[in-house]
C-alpha cells in the first residue's frame, strides 16, 4: 500500500481525460473570437454579406481590407505611431525601472526607505485624471509623444517584482566585484543584468503590452488626430463606428470594389493583436523563473 500524500500520486485515467478536456474547453473559447475575426477580415465581401455579419464558415478568400487599411490612410499612420511609442516607451521604461529597482534593492542606498514608501504609497493613492492633466500641460507636452511616455514610465508593481528579484541575488556576488573595485554601475550591466534576463524579459513584455493597449492618455493629451496611435483609432472606428479617411478608394469601373466596413473592422482588430500574439510566446518561458520566483522569495 502506498505512503505518499495523496497530492503526490499519480493522477488517475479519468483524472487527466477531465484535465485534458477542461483546457481543450478553454482553449477552444479563447481561440474561438481570434478565428471569427480573423476569418471575418480575410473573407470577401460577398461573405461576409451573405453571413450578414461575422462570418464563421470560410467562403472565399480575400486581402482587400488589409489592401485598404494599408494603402496609406489613417490606421497606417497610426500603426506606424503605436511602434514607436511602444518601442521607445519599453526602453525608457525598462532602463528607469532596472536603475530605481537595483538601487532600492541595495540596503544602504540614499533615502531607501523613504522612497521605498512613496512607491508603495502609489499603490493606494493615484494622482487622478484631473492632477494629470494639469502636470502634463504645465510640462509643455500635451500633443506630444512624450506625453504617452514619461506619464508611466515606472510602474510601482513592475518596479517591486524587479527588486525582488535583485534582493534574491547573492550578497557575495557583488561584494567580491567590489572587492575587485567594480563600480555599482559595472556591477550593474555586468554581473545583475545577466543574471536578470527572464525578469527583464517578462516586464519588458508587460511595458510593451501596456504601450501598445493604451489609449485613454491619447484621448487626453493629442488633439491633432494624425498622432493618434492604433488603439485610438480602433475605438473609434470599430468601437464608435467613426468613420475613418483610411485610403485612396478602389477604382469600381475596373471590376474592384471597397471591402466591407466589418472586413476592415475586424482587419484593425487583427493588426492591434497581432505584436502581442507574435511576442508572448517568446517570453512565455521565462514567466516562473523571472516573475513567480522573484514575487515569492522577495
Amino acid at each position: 500500500m502506498s505512503t505518499r500524500p495523496v497530492w503526490e500520486e499519480r493522477p488517475s485515467l479519468p483524472g487527466r481525460l477531465a484535465k485534458g478536456l477542461t483546457l481543450s474547453f478553454i482553449a477552444l473559447i479563447v481561440l474561438f473570437p481570434i478565428y471569427i475575426v480573423t476569418l471575418t477580415s480575410l473573407s470577401p465581401a460577398d461573405a461576409v454579406n451573405e453571413a450578414g455579419g461575422l462570418v464563421v464558415v470560410p467562403d472565399g478568400f480575400s486581402l482587400a481590407a488589409y489592401r485598404e487599411l494599408f494603402s496609406g490612410g489613417v490606421v497606417t499612420q497610426s500603426v506606424l505611431v503605436s511602434l514607436g511609442i511602444t518601442a521607445v516607451g519599453t526602453a525608457v521604461s525598462l532602463v528607469c525601472t532596472v536603475l530605481a529597482a537595483y538601487g532600492l534593492s541595495r540596503p544602504g542606498s540614499l533615502f531607501h526607505r523613504p522612497l521605498l514608501f512613496m512607491i508603495l504609497l502609489t499603490f493606494l493613492f493615484t494622482p487622478g485624471m484631473i492632477p494629470s492633466y494639469l502636470l502634463v500641460k504645465s510640462l509643455g507636452l500635451i500633443d506630444s509623444y512624450w506625453s504617452l511616455i514619461l506619464p508611466g514610465a515606472i510602474n510601482a508593481f513592475n518596479l517591486v517584482v524587479m527588486r525582488a528579484f535583485f534582493m534574491n541575488i547573492p550578497e557575495e556576488v557583488p561584494d567580491s566585484a567590489r572587492i575587485d573595485g567594480a563600480s555599482e554601475f559595472r556591477i550593474l550591466t555586468r554581473i545583475v543584468l545577466p543574471m536578470s534576463r527572464g525578469v527583464i524579459a517578462v516586464i519588458g513584455l508587460f511595458y510593451a503590452v501596456g504601450y501598445w493597449n493604451a489609449f485613454f492618455n491619447a484621448i487626453l493629451y493629442l488633439n491633432d488626430n494624425a498622432k493618434w496611435p492604433l488603439q485610438l483609432v480602433m475605438r473609434q472606428y470599430v468601437q464608435q463606428g467613426q468613420s475613418l479617411t483610411l485610403g485612396a478608394a478602389v477604382d469600381t469601373s475596373s471590376g474592384g470594389a471597397l471591402p466591407p466596413n466589418l472586413a476592415i473592422q475586424m482587419a484593425i482588430v487583427v493588426l492591434a493583436l497581432l505584436p502581442v500574439l507574435f511576442i508572448y510566446p517568446f517570453v512565455q518561458r521565462h514567466f516562473t523563473k523571472g516573475v513567480i520566483i522573484g514575487a515569492v522569495k522577495g
